[in-house]
């Protein structure tokens, strides 16, 4: 499993309708509100045989009122 982080810009005003439907998808293991630029930051894990950005897509990038996401891959280096 390929650990990746999310950070979400919502539409103003459906940050909490933008979460709501996001865990009904259940897609990710935490999910957070954050303070500055963006509205949420999502952990996933990505099936290892699955291509990350396929995956994003089909799975969360189509949450209405997602305005702008940024992904940030980890990696095993210790």
């Amino acid at each position: 499993m390929n650990c990746v982080f999310v950070q979400i810009r919502c539409t103003p005003g459906k940050t909490y309708e933008v979460a709501d439907a996001i865990y009904d998808r259940e897609v990710v293991s935490e999910l957070y509100s954050t303070s500055g630029e963006w509205d949420l930051m999502a952990k996933l894990y990505v099936p290892d045989d699955v291509d990350v950005g396929h995956y994003l897509a089909e799975q969360l990038f189509d949450v209405p009122h997602i305005q702008r996401t940024l992904t940030t891959m980890t990696f095993k280096a210790f």
